[in-house]
């Protein structure tokens, strides 16, 4: 664990540095309390100090919405574009610098994640579910405290409800519940979207696929909807614990295997049996080409698109002669002019497969009907659409 170092009460003091988003440590750090002004506490930020909070906990959430709403303000005075594509763009890179600042602001947790400060929640549950126990995720074991950023922690406070009381899907009549650093399934219309599509012709209780499987939403309906058997993959360790919690939950255990692997279960190699194919493969990839900052935005962005083209270059040889490849893709990126319906297209003719057909919705959730979001224009003509693929017969 990286060790960090600043003067308090005139004497050395250290601790460990933790983030999960692999932020370095803070050049310099300088303790404050609750009387510190918003203003002097960003010139502070703004020359790389981090800021470790002794003061009331309460007092040190104020502080960084004061900080946030100045920064807003001063976004808001930036020159705005008229194309989609910039304005997401700069809106993104306003985020990550806000980002980059709020995470200046530092908390300290004990060896057992406790926070002596002022009405500090017990955030000890909340820490050991992100985290690990204790003993067993890295945290400094001399006894020293260990520093991470205020919006990191109130994150993981999010997170650990948001597990707790879990997500109502409908199309399982029952509730997932997400962990930590996992892409928690709130927008609920493409889970609507496989539960409503119907099996390849002529396929009966298929062998399904569900790649990138996340909290395993997607295999627990499949399951429940049919499928003889479900093999969900996912390179994110919590994620595969997550969807192995969630489809145990749910009663599935038995029908549902759920594999730590990149895209595909058994591998990617040349030659694939038959006992390696099926019948159908569902895929939920980020829809947005771009560089994820965080865990969570993994379920998001996608540089260079590489996740969809890995899976669309490798569908063909894991489908069985009648199988079908479910792509369900938001066109977000076509409104935002990141990429074009053309080149979706050709990406999936170059890959040897053909559109069996495609079934759409509109997106549900909040920022799609407000129109004081900076991209309403784009996000009010998306469509979530379920493509089915199947692999061209002259391939």
């Amino acid at each position: 664990m990286t060790t960090v170092s600043w003067r308090e009460k005139g004497e050395d003091s250290t601790a460990g540095w933790h983030s999960e988003n692999g932020a370095p440590p803070p050049r310099d750090i300088v303790v404050i309390h609750d009387d510190i002004a918003a203003d002097k506490a960003l010139r502070m930020i703004r020359r790389g100090t981090g800021l470790l909070w002794r003061g009331d906990f309460h007092n040190a959430r104020q502080l960084m919405r004061a900080l946030d709403r100045r920064l807003q303000k001063r976004a808001s005075r930036a020159p705005k574009s008229s194309e989609p594509g910039e304005v997401f763009l700069a809106n993104r890179k306003a985020r990550a610098q806000r980002a980059e600042t709020l995470g200046k602001v530092l908390i300290p947790l004990e060896q057992d994640y406790s926070v002596r400060l002022r009405r500090a929640p017990d955030v000890r549950n909340a820490c050991t579910h992100a985290y690990g126990p204790p003993t067993h995720n890295g945290n400094d074991s001399t006894g020293r405290e260990t520093l991470v950023s205020l919006p990191e922690l109130l994150g993981v406070i999010s997170a650990y409800e948001w597990h707790l009381g879990g997500i109502e899907v409908a199309a399982l009549g029952a509730r997932i519940h997400p962990a930590y650093g996992v892409f928690a399934p709130t927008r609920d219309e493409y889970i609507d979207l496989v539960a409503d599509a119907s099996w390849p012709q002529g396929v009966e209780d298929p062998i399904v696929w569900d790649i990138g499987t996340g909290t395993g939403v997607l295999a627990a309906v499949l399951a429940r909807r049919g499928a003889r058997q479900v093999v969900a993959s996912d390179i994110n360790p919590r994620a595969v614990q997550c969807a192995r919690d969630n489809v145990g939950r749910l009663g599935w255990a038995d029908r549902v295997d759920v594999v730590e692997a990149d895209l595909w279960p058994y591998g990617d190699d040349d030659e694939v049996g038959d006992s390696r194919r099926a019948d159908v493969v569902v895929c939920n990839p980020p829809w947005i080409p771009g560089h994820p900052t965080s865990a969570l935005e993994q379920g998001i962005y996608d540089p260079g698109s590489d996740v969809l083209g890995r899976f669309l270059d490798g569908l063909a040889q894991h489908l069985t002669p009648r199988g079908e490849g479910w792509l369900i893709l938001s066109d977000l990126a076509e409104q935002l002019g990141l990429r074009s319906r053309d080149e979706l297209l050709q990406r999936i003719t170059d890959a040897g497969l053909t559109v069996i057909g495609t079934h759409e919705t509109t997106p549900r959730h909040s920022r799609a009907s407000d129109t004081d979001d900076p991209l309403h224009a784009a996000r009010s003509k998306e469509r979530t659409i379920l493509w089915r693929l199947g692999a061209r017969r002259d391939t």
